[in-house]
């Protein structure tokens, strides 16, 4: 069962990494930056389970620029330990922004927005645990502003369309659509080896849940400090960094708080190759 469900996670994986190489030859990427990730955990939360769960994660993350906009594409392959049913998980998200000024052929900075854009993109998982193996599927479209700060503020209203078919219900089920804010930066801190990096997603409630039940707004802010040691190991600039991230994520998928696991407060340490 789990070697079959682990299967279904690389497939869907390997997928997206085939649809997405087949849109960057297309588009021509005037940049493009790509990561092998690991980051470990021991206070990891799921909903229902009142244990702190350890988990190891490993990530694929590929980001680029082409004409017209950005892709960013993130695959996590996430491992849990026996309080979580020994259980594997695939999540996979993507992004893609059309930068209007990079449409017009214009410079739109006005103030401290450095431009104007529209994201469009969608959040995919499939799990292998013994009680709810999640099977989200969910679309995001919205307007996004990209905030003139060294490196890159992006700040997003999205359109969630969101639906799941955990092993308990015969059909998949599609929550009310709602709203996101998100947040996504990767700021430089000054001249030092250093960057602070990381996102924050505030979700509107969902309506009920495909239980019968009420969901609750949620609160997901994931932030890190990376330090650049390929530099001194002779590696190149940036080429492998680590760090620390930490983790805060209230009301977890929705559920409200007086359910155990909804909120996770979550240490990890994190390291990245970047080609």
């Amino acid at each position: 069962m789990k070697r079959n469900a682990m299967g279904v996670c690389v497939s869907g994986a390997m997928l997206a990494l085939s649809a997405m190489g087949a849109m960057q030859s297309a588009q021509a990427a005037d940049w493009s930056d790509n990561s092998i990730g690991y980051r470990y955990g021991t206070k990891f939360a799921e909903p229902y389970n009142n244990q702190d769960i350890t988990k190891n994660i490993v990530n694929f993350t590929h980001a680029s620029g082409y004409k017209y906009g950005s892709n960013f594409l993130n695959v996590d392959l996430l491992m849990s330990d026996s309080k979580d049913s020994s259980a594997q998980e695939a999540y996979i998200v993507y992004r893609h922004t059309l930068d209007f000024g990079k449409i017009a052929g214009k410079d739109l900075k006005w103030g401290p927005i450095r431009g104007f854009g529209f994201t469009g993109g969608f959040d995919w998982n499939t799990k292998n645990d013994t009680s709810y193996a999640s099977k989200k599927r969910m679309l995001v479209v919205g307007p996004t502003l990209m905030m003139d700060v060294p490196g890159f503020l992006n700040i997003s209203l999205f359109a969630l369309f969101e639906s799941n078919q955990p092993k308990t219900i015969s059909s998949r089920y599609t929550y009310d659509t709602h709203p996101m804010l998100n947040m996504a930066w990767g700021i430089p801190i000054g001249s030092t080896p250093l960057a602070f990096e990381g996102y924050l997603n505030w979700i509107a409630a969902k309506g009920k849940n495909e239980f019968g039940g009420s969901t609750g707004p949620e609160l997901n802010i994931d932030m890190q400090v990376m330090y650049d040691l390929g530099t001194p190991l002779g590696l190149g600039k940036n080429t492998f960094r680590v760090g620390l991230e930490y983790q805060y994520w209230r009301n977890k998928f929705g559920n409200p708080s007086n359910v155990p696991g909804s909120l996770a407060k979550t240490p990890m340490i994190r390291a990245e190759y970047h080609f």
